[in-house]
C-alpha cells in the first residue's frame, strides 16, 4: 500500500477501511498485552512461552501487509531516504541523549560499558540493533501506517502510536515515560521519511544511552507487564 493509498483511505470517507485498520491496531496491542501479562503469569515467568503470542502477532502483520499489497519499500525497509530520516532524527536523539547523560552525571551512574558480559540488552550490539529495528517495524511499519488510515497523517495518528508504545511498557514508570516520548518523535519522523533502518538505529542508540546513564533502580531491570512484579 503506497502513501497515496493511505491518504485516499484516510480522507476518502471509506469507513470500512478505517474500521479494519483500527481493528488491526487493537488486535496487535491486545495480543502483545496478553503475552506480557497473561501468558507470562500463567507460564510461571517463562520467557520461552512468550514466543507463541509474539509469533502470532508477526504472522498476522505479515498477512496484513500481503493482503494490502504493502512492499518493503512502503514499509520503510529502504536506503534512498536514510539520510533524510537521519537528519530529522539527529537533533531529538542528541537532545534526549544529553538529558540522560546529564542525569547520569548528577547521580554518578554513567557506565557506557555496562553491557559488557551480557548485563543488558546491549550485551551484543548487533542484537541490540536488530531488536530496535524489529520494534520500529511493528510500531511504525504496521501500527503507524494503520493509524494514518484511521486518523490521517499528523499529530493525532502519531499520538496514538506513542500512547500505544508507552502503554505496552506499563507499569514500569520510567520506561513508559521514555517510550512515550521516543514513540512520538519516531512516529513523526516516520511519517515524514519512512526509513526503518534510521529509526532502528536511533532506537538502539537511545536504549544503550538510557541503560548506560539512568540510575539502575529507576529502570527496574527493564521489566514490563507481569514481569515487573516478579
Amino acid at each position: 500500500m503506497s502513501e497515496a493509498v493511505i491518504e485516499k483511505e484516510s480522507r476518502g470517507g471509506d469507513a470500512s477501511a478505517r474500521s479494519l485498520a483500527a481493528w488491526e491496531i487493537v488486535s496487535v496491542a491486545v495480543s502483545t498485552l496478553v503475552g506480557e501479562w497473561l501468558v507470562f503469569s500463567l507460564g510461571g515467568g517463562s520467557n520461552a512461552l512468550l514466543a507463541f503470542p509474539v509469533a502470532l502477532v508477526f504472522v498476522f502483520m505479515f498477512l496484513s501487509h500481503r493482503a494490502r499489497g504493502e512492499g518493503l519499500r512502503e514499509l520503510g525497509l529502504r536506503l534512498d531516504n536514510f539520510a533524510r530520516a537521519a537528519r530529522l532524527l539527529i537533533i531529538p536523539t542528541l537532545l534526549m541523549s544529553a538529558a540522560c547523560v546529564g542525569l547520569g552525571l548528577y547521580f554518578g551512574s554513567i557506565d557506557f560499558f555496562k553491557w559488557y558480559g551480557g548485563q543488558s540488552v546491549f550485551g551484543v550490539p548487533a542484537l541490540g540493533l536488530a531488536w530496535g529495528l524489529v520494534q520500529q517495524y511493528a510500531l511504525q511499519g504496521f501500527v503507524n501506517r494503520r493509524a494514518q488510515i484511521v486518523w490521517g497523517r499528523g499529530w493525532r495518528s502519531s499520538l496514538v502510536v506513542a500512547l500505544l508504545f508507552g502503554g505496552l511498557h506499563l507499569p514500569n514508570p520510567t520506561l513508559t515515560l521514555v517510550t512515550f516520548g521516543g514513540g512520538l518523535v519516531w512516529a513523526r519522523v516516520y511519517q515524514r521519511a519512512p526509513n526503518l533502518f534510521a529509526l532502528g538505529l536511533s532506537h538502539s542508540l537511545m536504549t544503550w544511552v538510557l541503560i548506560s546513564t539512568v540510575p539502575a533502580p529507576w529502570l527496574y531491570g527493564l521489566r514490563v507487564g507481569y514481569k515487573f512484579f516478579t
